[in-house]
């Protein structure tokens, strides 16, 4: 009988280590300490982050993609994701959020009931933001219209509904990557790094995924299958991105290539995002993105 209660022991203190190696994790204490957000500085936050991309209902122009509403379905190999309603409504949205709880989304990936967020969010992202930005972006959502709109459910099927299950994987993927340069950046490569990795996650699209769902930073930005449907999303690295340094730029901020053409389908979102940053930080992102390690 010694034997199997050895092997029930065993099993039941395994148990106990992946139910604590996927709990939820938390700030640390005093990480917020001092800090006071300005609202007009996190909207530049906000374009830069992409927000009203995935959050505002899908057509919205002008003033209307201020209003947070949600709704907005991301497909992917997992299942359907649904953008939620993150307007300051204090039951619909996130209203009756602190600034911790929203901190605690941004960098951790973990909801105010302590449950894991799915990376369809890309607090993988995000974490890479400072404190200031986060609560500046955290002002200026106060001062946006509230909408009543309740958050629809996620599609997604066994076992990826397994919410605990995202724990392995953030343990897996969630760690502060990105690529490497091969000799000291400057100051405007580096700020363009933190607009495009951080703030901007362009890399969340850019860059192709492992079976598992996580990035393959080997292959930063070398283009990835359209998770929406047919089609690539294209590789921004200059073994394809030939454009100069100002076409990248221009291109930011009107959606028009050198070619003439111009951004389509998500593109032409992020575009419109993008147009209300300052000409030096759009700058910036064209001269990261020359500055990138060719990849194929």
């Amino acid at each position: 009988m010694r034997l199997p209660v050895a092997i029930a022991a065993v099993l039941a203190l395994a148990v106990a280590g992946l139910w604590a190696l996927t709990a939820p994790g938390r700030l640390p204490a005093g990480s917020l300490a001092g800090l006071a957000g300005d609202a007009a500085r996190g909207e530049l936050v906000f374009w830069a982050g992409g927000c009203a991309s995935c959050h505002a209902a899908e057509g919205a122009r002008d003033a209307a993609r201020l209003v947070l509403s949600g709704g907005r379905r991301l497909p992917s190999a997992f299942g359907t994701f649904v953008a939620p309603n993150i307007s300051p409504h204090p039951e619909a949205g996130i209203g009756g959020w602190s600034l911790e709880d929203f901190a605690a989304a941004m960098i951790l990936g973990v909801s105010p009931e302590g449950e894991h967020y799915y990376p369809a969010f890309p607090y993988t992202s995000y974490v890479r933001a400072t404190p200031q930005d986060i609560a500046d972006l955290w002002a200026f959502l106060q001062t946006l219209p509230p909408d009543a709109t309740p958050s629809a459910p996620h599609e997604i099927g066994f076992p990826f509904s397994i919410r605990r299950a995202l724990g392995l994987w953030k343990l897996l993927y969630a760690g502060d990557g990105g690529f490497v340069l091969a000799e000291a950046a400057t100051p405007e490569i580096e700020r363009g790094r933190y607009l495009a990795e951080a703030l901007g996650h362009c890399g969340e699209c850019h860059t192709p995924r492992n079976a598992l769902g996580g990035l393959e930073t080997a292959r930063w930005l070398a283009g990835a299958p359209n998770p929406a449907g047919p089609g690539t999303i294209p590789n921004i690295t200059p073994a394809r991105l030939t454009w100069s340094q100002a076409d990248i730029a221009a291109y930011l901020r009107t959606g028009f290539t050198p070619e003439f053409d111009t951004a389509g389908g998500h593109m032409a979102e992020v575009v419109r995002n993008l147009a209300n940053l300052p000409e030096a930080d759009l700058a910036a992102i064209a001269a990261y993105l020359k500055a990138v390690p060719p990849a194929e």
